[in-house]
């Protein structure tokens, strides 16, 4: 029987947390972050000081965890063809944090933005308002009040990006998708000066095209409705290239919680038993 894909990748981190993930006070939130893209991202945070200093690499099916209090506000992106030599310093064609690989600013645009405000409750969304660079979907686990719902864009805009606002990478490849305030700088587009207020500043033909792929990000300034949601006390699982259905899980003050697809409620021993069973059988394939 083949396995399906969108458990495996799901069930191997299982076995991960359960081995080595983080055991928190209640107060503090983790944060697993995994990249499901078919090329190496380099994921950025900031600030970044709970998050290895605010960058890291991810290769295809990796994920890391991290601890963040209940304080922490700031954004998570991926950066896409980076290059950085062993000193730290290079660059991206997308999202890049001037030329270091530890990020301590925001990135270029165009990227896509997870963006979080952790209190009581937290505050979190996933932002094209800076353009599009990459899926990016946010499912909160274990939370209560507020929606608690999965948050963010599975679509891809790179293929159906208008040409005024395509970023061109090596081959002529589209790799991001710009805003139309980023290409253009007008007050309508950008919702300033007589644009500065809900009322006057409406979806345009640019960001309805953003909000036709992404139905729940935030496509422009004012797009509050449909694209902030809260929770409280809840993990984060910020994926890359994902679904907003795509079975997710945290490690917690000892617990294991799963927030899954069609119904799949992965939660105790038996699925951390299956987690280890496909990690010694991938191992035993490659001996």
């Amino acid at each position: 029987m083949e396995l399906d894909k969108n458990l495996f990748f799901p069930l191997l981190l299982v076995s991960f947390i359960f081995i080595s993930g983080p055991k928190p006070s209640e107060g503090a939130r983790v944060f697993t972050i995994v990249n499901y893209c078919r090329q190496t991202i380099w994921p950025a945070v900031f600030p970044g000081e709970n998050f290895n200093g605010g960058g890291f690499t991810l290769k295809t099916g990796e994920s890391r965890i991290f601890t963040a209090p209940v304080s922490w506000s700031g954004r998570i992106w991926g950066r896409t063809g980076c290059k950085f030599d062993s000193s730290g310093n290079g660059s991206c064609e997308t999202g890049s944090c001037g030329t270091s690989f530890k990020c301590g600013g925001s990135g270029n645009t165009p990227a896509s933005l997870a963006e979080f405000t952790l209190a009581s409750p937290d505050f979190y969304d996933v932002s094209l308002v800076d353009g599009f660079n990459l899926p990016m979907t946010v499912t909160p686990i274990n939370g209560s009040g507020g929606n608690c719902s999965a948050a963010g864009c599975d679509g891809d805009l790179r293929p159906n990006c208008p040409k005024e606002l395509a970023v061109r990478g090596g081959g002529g490849r589209v790799v991001g998708c710009r805003s139309a305030c980023d290409v253009f700088s007008t007050d309508e587009y950008c919702c300033k000066g007589l644009y500065a207020n809900p009322v006057t500043c409406q979806p345009t033909s640019y960001s309805k095209i953003f909000k036709k792929a992404c139905p729940t990000a935030y496509s422009y300034a004012y797009d509050d409705p449909s694209s902030i949601f809260t929770c409280s006390a809840s993990d984060y699982v910020v994926s890359f290239c994902s679904s907003r259905n795509h079975s997710v899980c945290s490690y917690h003050n000892n617990k294991l919680v799963c927030a899954a697809a069609s119904g799949l409620r992965a939660n105790g021993i038996k699925w951390v038993m299956m987690a280890f069973t496909l990690i010694i059988t991938s191992l035993w394939k490659t001996c």
